[in-house]
């Protein structure tokens, strides 16, 4: 008796990326991310579950994004190229870490993809947020494994880039303005002061006039 196994090969990818705002900042944008000008592929999102734990917030998410596929993968995806991404997250408020499990429950015959995200507090500066990056690609479409598995990675390099653009931008818009409201608050606050500077002057200098005004000196 002969038994066969089918071999179904891995590529796995890694990277990082700083964000300059801090973690509290970073973990009140991430519930924020959609809509923004460099997410039109994501259409839909929705919190299928969330609920707190000893480690934190865990909350469980189903997102609906475009998937165009290449020339040569269309005859494996017939219809529209829509796919559906579940999300878990553990927000862990403590140890400042967010952590993201995601995959694709669609198109998993022509390409499955695993990614792992951990925000945590930038070692090298305080005041940033470093998010850490894994991703695992597969195929098991005969021949074309590699091939698929190399546009895999491909697209996946240049999702990063899009997420990174669209969180910064919701940081940006968020905090960004937070700053620019208190400048404006601070310089109004200093005008202010200078009036009630300039008020109380007044109001010394017409106080010392009005025993001279009702009692005048006769002219000599």
């Amino acid at each position: 008796m002969k038994l066969s196994c089918k071999v179904i090969m891995v590529k796995f990818h890694a990277t990082s990326s700083v964000f300059k705002y801090s973690w509290d900042q970073v973990a009140c944008a991430f519930w924020q991310r959609y809509p923004n000008p460099f997410s039109k592929h994501v259409l839909t999102e929705d919190v299928v579950n969330r609920e707190m734990r000893q480690d934190g917030l865990h909350t469980t998410r189903l997102l609906t994004k475009t998937n165009p596929v290449p020339k040569w993968g269309e005859r494996f995806v017939p219809g529209p190229r829509q796919v559906c991404i579940v999300e878990e997250s553990i927000v862990d408020p403590e140890k400042k870490i967010i952590t993201t499990y995601s995959r694709n429950i669609g198109m998993q015959k022509l390409m499955s993809i695993e990614e792992k995200c951990v925000y945590k507090v930038n070692p090298d500066n305080g005041m940033q947020t470093l998010c850490e990056r894994s991703a695992w690609i597969t195929s098991s479409v005969f021949g074309l494994g590699y091939a698929i598995q190399k546009f895999g990675v491909e697209r996946f390099k240049k999702n990063i880039t899009k997420s990174c653009k669209g969180y910064d931008y919701i940081l940006d818009k968020l905090f960004s303005v937070e700053a620019q409201t208190a400048v404006q608050d601070h310089t109004l606050s200093s005008k202010d002061k200078i009036k009630d500077t300039a008020r109380k002057a007044a109001e010394v200098a017409a106080a010392k006039a009005r025993p001279i005004l009702s009692n005048p000196r006769p002219i000599s």
